[in-house]
């Protein structure tokens, strides 16, 4: 059987999808989770060999838990399953390490079939992610920016609970720190990002896409 977690903010998505996995009776879902600094939580503690992650997620945008998972369980293959079709989506998950990208709309075989190919070690790609990757190896000039620029792995997640609304004192709270530390963070943020303020903040996630 292979282990899989599945990872999506959607009740009624995670639910259907996990339904599909077990039904095919090859796949055992030994987690789930509703954002994304959970998926990471529940991987580092099963380290299943599958995690399928969302893009667009709650506290810890997909992107980043490909980039934490790759670095943390290098053995665990990733699979992305999102809406997003956008060629930049697709690069910037593969460069954070997923070894597959699915659209959401794609037929539950297709699905089973990824979860198969990464398991034996292979990679799967829709045929929109295919296109993407095939036009980046003919323009390899063209660059794509990390869009948390040179943030840390913790000013990330700070960045993500500002987007969420928190205070510098909420913050602290949920992380266990001082709020000077929190207020450190938050101005580090302000700063590598090039922004004035939450505003500004907020307006540079919209445009890099960022936000859930």
């Amino acid at each position: 059987m292979i282990r899989v977690l599945l990872a999506d903010d959607h009740n009624l998505v995670r639910e259907s999808l996990v339904a599909v996995l077990r039904s095919s009776g090859e796949c055992q879902v030994v987690a789930e989770a509703a954002d994304g600094m959970e998926a990471v939580e529940q991987a580092l503690k099963l380290k299943p060999d599958i995690v399928i992650v969302d893009i667009s997620m709650p506290r810890l945008n997909g992107l980043e838990v490909l980039r934490r998972l790759t670095a943390e369980l290098p053995q665990t293959r990733l699979l992305v399953l999102t809406m997003h079709e956008e060629d930049e989506y697709v690069l910037h998950a593969v460069r954070a390490g997923a070894r597959g990208y699915l659209l959401k709309h794609a037929a539950t075989a297709d699905l089973i079939a990824a979860v198969k190919a990464l398991a034996a070690g292979s990679t799967y790609f829709g045929p929109q992610a295919a296109q993407a990757l095939a036009a980046q190896v003919h323009h390899p000039e063209r660059s794509l920016d990390d869009p948390y620029g040179a943030l840390s792995t913790r000013e990330r997640e700070v960045f993500h609970m500002i987007m969420e609304g928190l205070t510098s004192k909420e913050i602290a709270r949920k992380l266990e720190i001082s709020a000077k530390t929190a207020e450190n963070h938050r101005a580090r943020i302000l700063d590598k990002l090039g922004v004035r303020n939450t505003v500004e903040l907020m307006r540079y996630a919209s445009r890099k896409h960022l936000l859930d």
